[in-house]
């Protein structure tokens, strides 16, 4: 017998009080070990774009339309393996219209049910009974899993499920029937979902990304810069909050705000209108959707207005948080104090550069009274908004900086590192951490500006971090030399525009330097061969997008990096030339998913369309890997191990069975 605690024994056996049912579960835990690996997504930067999101999870990337390819073959016509993925994908819109236009709608069911029950049989094949009936929905349990485990080619059982089949039309249940066995379709293609960062912003339904992943069945998410802005603003930062309405103005984006957690923006707008009517405001219009006319010319110029109204505000609110940590060193970022308005200059460095506008009606300075007053009620609008409070904290539940899964080390965007590649210091609160202790302790102090019972420094002090976490040139969410939101603005000279990337991007081709970063997170696994297999570890992230159409390589440091931000937002697919990627880990081994711009859920249902997506194979195993290959299979083993100390002790008298 090893040294397992025997209390712990003893509270074992609650749950398994006898020698057969310690021997049962065991034999099940080895079992499970045996069977494939679950099917992994990760996906990053979705900013906002819930429709294609949305979608590239009903099709599980690609994956459901390859297995209806794969089952069916040539049996059916491809236009037939389109409906069926439609179907799939989207069962009560497409069920409407195929009633409204099927003569025999009973021949259809017959037809459709036999088909589904075959994708749901295939794609629930590498998980047990157990956890597949766990996924089932309550009222049809039973039915899908009799039909699933028969097959109506085995003439002993032709008639015993043609009957279910029957009776499920004949009773009137075969749209929900379908409804349901899709949905189940939906959830065992993909096992785990990562999100590498990035929910909100530019996009209009940051917030329809987040219902849908509280309803998800597995996923976490590794915080992004964006992520952790709005996060800052529902913990009453109000540079955050500045900040949040700004880049919702910038792509005159104002669902999430609105009609997602109810953010009153008319006192911004009467602001707006009373303080800057009569500045064009021209450096402040969307020039990309005045151009491509999404907007009318009145509703332009009201947004002109409310971005320059919070971004001036923004500016000063940032100044105040800078002067009150000069330990960051971020003090030269308060330009507005450096604006001489006789001579229409920003003085930077001791250097004069032009600016744009001088129109600056509320002084460059202090918040006025007025400023002051519009943001207490912006302040009280986010931190009354139940909502925003409900997805935040979904998001603290769900996630932290970064995460180790499988020897894959997640995270949205850098760590931060010294010029010769090593490990940098970052001081928080006079102390100094690095590498994972950093990550470790940025999710601590995250955490506890949302707790009752954090000391009321600390938790100022976190508050103000937030902050830090979104523009500091020392944060592993952002590691740039500046945020040059003023200089963007505000000069007309664009070399000050340039934000000189941290040492993270410029190294993170070097193979040392990602081993280095992987030893440091203490991620197992060697890129060399192990008892004839090889056991490659990486690093994932996202953040910076990968310009796949000038032909860059998300694959770096000879596959031990793999960025995957391919552009999700609409905003960034001219810059990408493709519209985002889903990295894939099955049991055979990783693969890169490159999608193309999504139209509209619309579209998919109306016309079958669905996002054209090619894969690329980053790297596959030398051997399938199974379920004992896995972080959870080594939490299995070490169960199993109890177990075995729990039999060894049940039958050397130790602890006495529990027989009734």
């Amino acid at each position: 017998m090893t040294h397992t605690d025997e209390r712990y024994l003893h509270l074992l056996s609650t749950a398994y009080p006898t020698v057969a049912d310690a021997a049962s579960e065991i034999i099940n835990l080895e079992a499970i070990l045996n069977l494939p690996k679950g099917t992994e997504h990760f996906l990053a930067d979705l900013h906002g774009e819930h429709e294609a999101f949305i979608h590239v999870l009903k099709n599980a990337s690609g994956n459901i339309k390859r297995k209806v390819s794969e089952i069916f073959g040539t049996t059916i016509r491809e236009s037939e393996k389109k409906e069926l993925c439609t179907l799939i994908y989207y069962p009560e819109q497409k069920l409407e219209l195929i009633k409204a236009q099927e003569e025999d709608i009973d021949d259809w069911y017959h037809i459709t049910i036999h088909q589904l029950v075959r994708v749901c049989r295939e794609v629930s094949s590498k998980y047990t009974r157990s956890k597949v009936r766990k996924s089932l929905p309550q009222e049809f349990s039973y039915i899908i899993e009799e039909l699933l485990h028969e097959r109506s080619d085995d003439q002993d059982k032709a008639a015993y499920v043609a009957v279910i089949v029957d009776t499920i039309i004949t009773t009137g249940r075969a749209d929900d029937f379908i409804v349901a066995i899709c949905n189940v379709i939906q959830r065992l293609a993909i096992d785990q979902l990562h999100i590498l960062g990035d929910i909100y912003d530019r996009g209009p339904g940051a917030h329809i990304i987040l219902d849908t992943l509280r309803q998800y069945h597995s996923w976490d998410i590794q915080w992004g810069n964006h992520d952790i802005l709005w996060m800052g603003a529902a913990a009453g930062n109000d540079a955050c909050i500045c900040n949040v309405l700004r880049l919702s103005l910038r792509y005159a984006n104002l669902a999430t705000l609105e009609e997602g957690y109810g953010i009153n923006l008319v006192p911004l707008a009467t602001f707006a209108l009373e303080v800057y009517g009569d500045d064009p405001c021209e450096e402040f219009i969307p020039k990309e959707l005045k151009k491509e006319g999404q907007l009318d010319e009145k509703t332009l110029q009201l947004t002109a207005k409310m971005h320059k109204a919070i971004t001036v505000i923004q500016l000063k609110e940032e100044a105040r948080i800078f002067h009150r940590h000069p330990e960051w060193g971020m003090e030269d970022r308060c330009l507005l104090e450096h604006i001489d308005l006789g001579r229409q200059v920003c003085v930077v460095d001791g250097k004069d550069y032009a600016m744009k506008s001088c129109h600056f009606p509320t002084n460059t300075m202090d918040l006025t009274a007025e400023e002051t007053e519009l943001m207490q009620k912006l302040h009280h609008s986010f931190r009354v908004s139940e909502k925003l409070r409900k997805h935040i904290r979904t998001i603290l539940s769900h996630g932290c900086m970064y995460n180790i899964c499988n020897q894959n080390l997640l995270f949205h965007a850098s760590v931060p590192l010294n010029d010769d590649g090593t490990l940098k210091d970052v001081e928080i609160m006079g102390r100094k951490y690095q590498g994972r202790q950093l990550m470790e302790y940025i999710g601590q102090l995250v955490r506890s500006a949302f707790q009752n019972d954090t000391p009321q420094e600390q938790k100022a002090y976190a508050r103000d971090y937030f902050l830090y976490l979104w523009c500091g040139k020392d944060s592993p969410l952002f590691d740039k030399s500046k945020m040059a939101t003023f200089e963007r603005y505000f000069l007309t000279d664009r070399d000050t525009y340039h934000e000189e990337k941290g040492n993270y991007f410029k190294l993170r081709d070097s193979q040392e330097v990602c081993d280095r970063i992987l030893d440091a997170f203490g991620v197992n696994g060697q890129w060399s061969m192990v008892n004839g297999q090889s056991h490659p570890r990486h690093i994932i992230n996202g953040h910076v997008p990968v310009h796949a159409g000038s032909g860059e390589n998300p694959i770096k440091a000879g596959g031990r990096l793999m960025v995957i931000d391919g552009g999700f937002s609409e905003a960034y697919h001219k810059e990408t030339g493709i519209a985002g990627y889903t990295l894939v880990y099955h049991s055979r081994g990783f693969q890169l998913v490159q999608h193309e711009p999504f139209t509209s859920t619309q579209d998919a249902i109306m016309r079958g369309t669905d996002i054209k997506s090619t894969t690329q194979i980053v790297e596959m195993s030398t051997h399938r890997m199974l379920v004992a290959d896995t972080d959870k299979g080594a939490e299995l083993r070490q169960q199993i191990s109890e177990l075995k100390d729990l039999l060894y002790a049940y039958r050397h008298g130790i602890i006495k069975e529990k027989r009734n």
